[in-house]
């Protein structure tokens, strides 16, 4: 009977992912999903989170995911809380689905530090041998209300054992310094867009390269002064003379929601196709606090098919 009922169960949950996107370190957010029992018998079923599994605990040590290659990735389960609570829980985790009934379940997220890496994995397992469905959980969290997301990837996916600051020694120095703090001193965080302009055909124009980044403002249970994330993109002028087009380069998003900043590039009429261009321009946000972003566009020609 195990073996017939799994592919009698559907899930509400397409693509076997479950994001439940950002949220303020400390507070929580729940999202639910359904299974439905189309089968004509009554199902037992359980839910297994891989960071709680008994498999899980008696495995063996591996290397840490910044040590192994890409390839060598297999683990699901990624950053957990720092204070040993699980970072994801699912309500309920065992019951029975009568014959066409569907059965509620809702996935609370609830981080409590910052972290653009949590993830695990729930299993659903029918009659306590079969596995019915896989659902990867992520979620991000962050300690203030303002993110971006897209670009290319400058860091690994999992938190390493040190903090690295992301300013240099000298801006270091130079915030040690007694006086008014230096506006040199405020930590960038990098951000890079690379742009393929692909030409097919020496006579007729490409289409342009098109990335996007997206600015979000974090809804929160905090009572806060600050309503939305207020965005700005400087250099606008310099990048145009470069190919350039940024739409918008500033705006406002309110609580909950997210705005897409469109980047194109078309090569100007002295681009040499030998050597990439690198410019690069800062993205300020400002929110309860202020962030500078420095995003860097290495865009090139590449030749098409």
């Amino acid at each position: 009977v195990g073996t017939g009922v799994a592919s009698m169960i559907t899930c509400s949950i397409e693509g076997s992912i479950l994001n439940m996107g950002y949220v303020i370190a400390g507070e929580s957010v729940s999202s639910g999903f359904k299974l439905q029992n189309n089968s004509l018998l009554p199902i037992k079923f359980s839910v297994i989170l891989d960071s709680l599994s008994s498999a899980r605990a008696q495995g063996q040590q591996q290397l840490p995911q910044f040590l192994s290659s890409p390839a060598q990735r297999t683990e699901v389960v990624g950053t957990q809380n720092l204070n040993g609570q699980s970072v994801f829980s699912v309500a309920p985790v065992k019951g029975v689905m009568d014959p066409g009934k569907t059965q509620d379940f809702t996935v609370t997220f609830s981080p409590d530090h910052e972290s653009l890496y949590f993830s695990d994995r729930l299993q659903v397992v029918l009659f306590e041998k079969k596995i019915s469905h896989q659902i990867l959980l992520k979620g991000a969290a962050r300690e203030h209300m303002m993110f971006v997301e897209g670009g290319d990837p400058l860091d690994v996916p999992v938190e390493s054992l040190m903090v690295i600051p992301v300013f240099d020694p000298k801006h270091r120095e130079a915030s040690s310094r007694p006086g008014p703090p230096s506006p040199e001193a405020e930590e960038l965080r990098p951000i890079l867009v690379a742009l393929d302009y692909v030409q097919f055909d020496t006579d007729t124009p490409a289409p342009p390269a098109t990335r996007e980044l997206q600015v979000g403002c974090i809804r929160t249970t905090q009572p806060s002064p600050k309503k939305t994330v207020e965005f700005s993109l400087d250099s606008v002028t310099s990048l145009q003379h470069k190919g350039f087009s940024i739409e918008p380069s500033r705006g406002s998003v309110e609580r909950g929601q997210t705005k897409t900043i469109s980047i194109s590039w078309v090569p100007p009429a002295d681009f040499d196709p030998d050597h990439p261009l690198m410019v690069s321009a800062l993205l300020q946000l400002r929110g309860d606090v202020k962030e500078t972003y420095k995003v860097i566009f290495v865009a090139q020609v590449v030749t098409g098919p």
